[in-house]
């Protein structure tokens, strides 16, 4: 066992034998901290959590109470393959959320990215990579093998089916229900969700100037009204646009994919 002189565990702490403690890290009563586990600096693990399993929680990041971080997969094929959880620096996993450690033959880790909100009852399902700055609201399930790109919304009582992608900016809109691959910056809801539109106010909340925002929304038209399929429509704008947004946006739906794209309206 490697805890820091610097850390705080309470008397009524578990913490498991081979368990790496970084420097000021505290540690709440009944919290259980596995064999396998490394916080980094300044980690805060409230009362009544769970950290176990292969899992390293990244500088200032805190786990509420009842979280349970690290537990083997929801998955029958698992068979206790020692595969790995990474949650990244200044994390908030609140109340009663679920990540899952990955599976073997998903690549073997679960990685969640710096600065996300995880609140309560959030579920981060096996081998999903979960980018940096994302926020799943209140019960918001993640299915395995997900991607969700940096500042993914995913709004409460959502859920997002395995193997989707879901791009840079976008958002999910509350009680909705996401089965195929969603472009960046796109504005998702309903409840089998629809793409429906882009997500101006998440582009103008950081700061995108008019310009920038008036060829996306462009090449959103051309999507959505265009000859041919969705990849050739995607693959001439690539063509033509210079505008880095507009070409991210289409490279995400030029790139491979296991699922369908939820296609403009």
């Amino acid at each position: 066992m490697a805890i820091d002189p610097s850390a705080h565990i309470h008397s009524a702490a578990l913490v498991e034998e081979g368990a790496e403690i970084g420097p000021g890290c505290r540690i709440g009563p009944f919290a259980v901290i596995g064999a396998h586990v490394r916080l980094g600096t300044r980690v805060e693990v409230k009362s009544h959590a769970v950290v176990t399993g292969r899992t390293e929680i990244g500088e200032d990041s805190v786990i509420f109470p009842f979280a349970c971080v690290g537990e083997v997969p929801q998955d029958l094929k698992y068979r206790g393959e020692p595969t790995r959880l990474v949650v990244g620096a200044r994390t908030r996993i609140r109340e009663g959320a679920t990540l899952s450690i990955g599976t073997e033959g998903g690549g073997g880790v679960t990685r969640v990215g710096d600065d996300c909100l995880l609140m309560t009852g959030a579920h981060v399902g096996h081998d999903a990579q979960i980018g940096n700055g994302v926020i799943l609201a209140n019960q918001a399930a993640i299915a395995g093998h997900c991607i969700l790109e940096d500042e993914v919304i995913i709004g409460g009582l959502s859920g997002v089916h395995q193997f989707v992608r879901i791009g840079r900016g976008a958002i999910i809109g509350a009680v909705t229900m996401v089965t195929h691959d969603v472009i960046p910056f796109g504005l998702v809801q309903g409840p089998r969700g629809q793409l429906d539109g882009l997500n101006l106010v998440g582009l103008k909340r950081r700061g995108l100037d008019r310009a920038e925002i008036s060829a996306l929304r462009a090449a959103y038209g051309q999507l959505a009204v265009g000859e041919g399929a969705l990849q050739d429509r995607a693959a001439q704008i690539a063509a033509e646009s210079d505008s880095p947004l507009v070409r991210e946006m289409v490279g995400f739906i030029l790139a491979q994919s296991d699922r369908s794209f939820l296609k403009p309206q």
